[in-house]
């Protein structure tokens, strides 16, 4: 049979059970955008920018279905469809999120130089992706992808390339029947850890041993949440999150503690993890903001679990370290635990969590807001009219602590939030890549003023699809996160004014609703009327004029463990300047 590369890649697509690409058609990869729309399965998305493209992919991956193989997928073209897009490709690999990125590449048949779009994608996307691949010819292409979408998944996830020459899309040539992917999946070989239940039984003595045992979790042990909770109701363990894993336990829970335990996290937190002899990491590599810039103190019996092998003893070292998938890893301790007591209901551990919770949420409640939106009002009002299951997307900045601080997330909820890439701009596009993942649920974003107006022209994509998505902005007319960090040290605040969006306007330019917030007073018919044009199918941009003015324990916590850690030399240096500003 003669097949051309385009029709060849959807065939694998197909297979894998693709239902959308995100990208923009050029030059190099019209002929996969012809064969893509005569699929009865995918629907190709046209986005207003690559970048979008891949946060919509990425926050497809995010939503999809516990064990349903659903991956984002880009289509876009070679070079600057790749460098616009790399800053989603960035942080879905830091993230850990399987992406798979069809590109178009140039002519390889013609001995042509200097030919358009001609870089090496290979080298650029070294750093940003886990694999890479150029197809030589048509007979490749679908083992490439399904060599791809392996990549992707296995492991720690991550986002892999696969690039395919125009010459090989446009022009057919004789190839073997393309095996179904189940067929592909026999051929490969299964791989076993042996020694599971041997490292396991190390941890299960420890957590036995422990008189004060806790877990800390992260986004890769989100789909062992009901194991979790059995376990820390056996073992009577607090329970904190990881930022992107805030939705990996429920916060309704009695003994779920808050995001993080160092000294920038919550009260409940820190109170909670103070007297911890044996920590339970689960799906977490410890990096920066969820140790507060790594000022977590860790005991020395750590039991460190991820699916990536790379991040043990980084920075903190493990007493016990196991690579392993977080479902499997906990099946296999509850199963060694099985036989033992439960220990008896801490009462004190869940009275002190509750009462520092209900402490700091009346400090917010207490603050005057001086007639703006008060955070914890907005979050409070935001719960009642947001479904359990609904899907909560964030972006970068001040806005996400007070989210992660503030906002409840119940035993269904999903939550997404770009991390260690931190790129902002990704709530956007990603709310938009999450509702085609599941459209029968509520999706929404809390974004700053900032990132929205760097991705917001994407809205467009939203209300032509008619997707009922709810943008709260949370306006007030600076890069707050930024802006709080310059003010003690700097005692000034520059090049973190924005100029002043008419977002009204850009509702009405975009093909969006929208609904203006102004003061608490507004809250519960803003946030109604917004559920009620997403329930039609339409976007809608909630205007919220938010109060900034006090800063979350994340923010205060982190500027005081970092500034505390410098020489002697550089604290009198800061220290003198602000001073002598502050007065001068």
């Amino acid at each position: 049979m003669k097949k051309n590369a385009a029709e060849l890649a959807v065939f694998a697509l197909e297979q894998l059970g693709i239902k959308h690409t995100f990208g923009i058609p050029g030059v190099h990869n019209t002929e996969l955008y012809d064969a893509l729309n005569s699929s009865e399965q995918i629907e190709p998305v046209l986005v207003t920018h690559e970048g979008g493209a891949a946060f919509m992919a990425d926050g497809a991956s995010r939503a999809a279905k516990a064990g349903c193989g659903e991956i984002g997928v880009l289509a876009i073209v070679p070079a600057a469809g790749f460098t616009h897009a790399a800053s989603g490709i960035g942080e879905a690999f830091l993230d850990g999120i399987p992406m798979l990125i069809l590109s178009g590449g140039v002519r390889t048949d013609t001995g042509n130089r200097f030919q358009l779009h001609g870089v090496d994608q290979l080298e650029l996307a070294k750093p940003l992706t886990k694999a890479a691949y150029r197809v030589g010819h048509q007979n490749e292409v679908v083992e490439t992808i399904y060599r791809a979408y392996q990549k992707a998944i296995s492991g720690k996830p991550g986002p892999v390339l696969v690039e395919i020459p125009v010459n090989l899309q446009l022009f057919t040539d004789r190839v073997p029947k393309p095996i179904p992917y189940a067929d592909f999946l026999e051929q490969q070989p299964v791989l076993a850890n042996d020694d599971l239940p041997e490292l396991v039984s190390k941890a299960a003595k420890l957590l036995r041993e422990a008189k004060h045992p806790a877990m800390f979790i992260g986004w890769g042990a989100r789909h062992a949440k009901k194991q979790l909770i059995q376990l820390a109701e056996q073992l009577q363990m607090p329970v904190a999150t990881t930022l992107q894993g805030l939705s990996s336990f429920p916060h309704n829970h009695p003994l779920h503690a808050g995001f993080g335990f160092s000294p920038s996290a919550v009260p409940a937190a820190q109170w909670a993890f103070d007297s911890c002899d044996t920590l339970l990491a689960i799906g977490t590599r410890f990096s920066e903001i969820p140790t507060g810039s790594f000022s977590a103190e860790v005991p020395d019996k750590l039991i460190h679990v991820d699916i990536d092998g790379a991040v043990f003893n980084q920075n903190y070292p493990a007493k016990v370290a196991i690579a392993a998938d977080a479902q499997a890893f906990t099946d296999e301790l509850l199963q060694q635990l099985k036989a033992d007591e439960k220990r008896e209901k801490n009462i004190s551990l869940v009275n002190g969590i509750e009462k520092r919770k209900a402490d700091y949420q009346q400090q917010w409640l207490d603050h005057d807001s001086n007639g703006r939106v008060n955070p914890a009002r907005f979050f409070n009002h935001l719960r009642q009219h947001m479904d359990d299951d609904a899907i909560t997307v964030l972006d970068d900045g001040n806005h996400t602590f007070l989210t992660a601080e503030l906002y409840p997330l119940a035993e269904p909820a999903t939550l997404l939030t770009p991390t260690d890439f931190n790129a902002m701009g990704y709530a956007v596009p990603a709310a938009i890549g999450a509702k085609f993942s599941h459209p029968e649920k509520q999706v929404f974003a809390i974004v700053g003023d900032g990132c929205f107006m760097m991705t917001c022209m994407e809205i467009l994509t939203a209300a032509k699809h008619k997707l009922g998505i709810m943008y709260f902005v949370f306006n007030d007319g600076e890069l707050s996160q930024i802006a709080q960090a310059q003010a003690m040290p700097y005692n000034r605040k520059p090049c973190t004014t924005l100029g002043r969006a008419d977002f009204e306007g850009i509702a009405k330019g975009v093909g969006a609703e929208y609904v203006l917030i102004n003061n608490d007073e507004a809250l519960d018919d803003g946030i109604l009327n917004a559920v009620r044009f997403a329930e039609e199918g339409k976007p809608v941009i909630v205007d919220v004029a938010i109060d900034y003015s006090k800063q979350t324990a994340f923010t205060s916590g982190t500027a005081k463990s970092t500034f505390k850690r410098f020489p002697l030399a550089q604290k009198l240096r800061i220290g003198t300047r602000a001073v002598m500003r502050k007065f001068s």
